[in-house]
């Protein structure tokens, strides 16, 4: 069975209407796994035998969160270091390699419109910018990275709104795994 994990990185899910309206999105269709990481690591301590063992058995992954002050929340960072530098740097023979391929989805929220991420808008740099880091990240792992899922103003929007967002992050899951079960198909019978 093809399965999309979800590593949800909110440092308080509770509050956040945009993030918990996609993650419930996601959680409703077959094949994801949505893991809420704050709420299993509150301490910050990763168990990195857990996550690699859920990144190998996965098909997809999405890394879905907050965009603060320009960049990840710390414990996406901390995972990356926890886990990525073992899997690429410490154990790449037999966990890394074993991860290549596999496709990358970053979903981001913003506090601000689209237009203040621009060379002349209030925040002087573009989200493709911000996220190079992990674009960076993703190359590096041989993770293929898909075009990020944005959604701008989240803590403004109003109900329909968020259900329209989660609506399409919604569609962008399930086509991916379309797609993947077609390219399977395909390289399984020529």
């Amino acid at each position: 069975m093809s399965k999309t994990l979800i590593l949800l990185f909110h440092p308080d899910l509770n509050r956040s209407r945009a993030n918990a309206a996609l993650a419930g999105a996601a959680r409703r269709l077959p094949e994801v796994e949505v893991v809420d990481m704050y709420a299993l690591y509150p301490d910050g301590q990763i168990d990195a035998d857990r996550e690699v063992a859920r990144l190998l058995s996965a098909d997809r992954l999405v890394l879905q969160f907050p965009i603060q002050w320009y960049s990840t929340p710390p414990l996406l960072k901390a995972w990356q270091d926890a886990v990525l530098t073992r899997m690429y740097y410490i154990a790449y023979k037999t966990e890394g390699c074993r991860l290549e391929g596999k496709p990358l989805l970053v979903v981001a929220t913003a506090g601000n419109v689209p237009e203040a991420y621009a060379p002349d808008g209030a925040n002087k740099f573009t989200m493709a910018e911000l996220l190079r880091p992990l674009e960076a990240t993703a190359h590096r792992c041989g993770l293929p990275w898909q075009p990020p899922f944005l959604v701008y103003r989240a803590d403004k929007r109003d109900d329909l709104s968020l259900h329209s967002a989660a609506k399409d992050y919604a569609a962008i899951l399930e086509t991916w795994r379309r797609q993947d079960r077609q390219r399977f198909l395909v390289e399984a019978w020529g």
